[in-house]
């Protein structure tokens, strides 16, 4: 299983912007999803988080401003930034929980995986 992030880049201020982050191999089940960001000289922060029900949880700073949805058929989550501040600068992260499938009959294990991050930075 591997599970990669993307969409990142530059976006205005007041603009929009939309992450992915895929889960690609053999795969029994996509669970919850989290993306965090991590600007220079800060620790990694949790942005929002979706379970496989879909239930989702925002940071305060991005409420209302982001969205984090999913589409399980795809394997794959999304992260809409909608007007985006200078302070939302930083590399973001996809976090994922995914069943790897290992055949007929074989214990069903959760696993964590990471993207590698894309780049959001937000300037006019």
């Amino acid at each position: 299983v591997q599970l990669q992030a993307s969409g990142g880049g530059l976006v205005q201020p007041g603009g929009s912007l939309r992450l992915s982050c895929a889960a690609t191999g053999s795969i029994f089940s996509f669970n919850g999803v989290e993306w965090y960001r991590q600007a220079p000289g800060n620790q990694r922060t949790l942005v929002a988080s979706i379970t496989s029900e879909g239930t989702t949880n925002y940071a305060n700073s991005v409420k209302g401003r982001f969205t984090i949805s999913r589409d399980n058929a795809k394997n794959t989550a999304y992260l809409q930034m909608n007007r985006p501040i200078p302070e939302d600068t930083a590399v973001y992260y996809c976090k994922a929980n995914v069943s790897p499938y290992y055949g007929p009959g074989s214990k069903v294990r959760r696993l964590d995986y990471w993207g590698q991050g894309t780049q959001v930075t937000v300037s006019s």
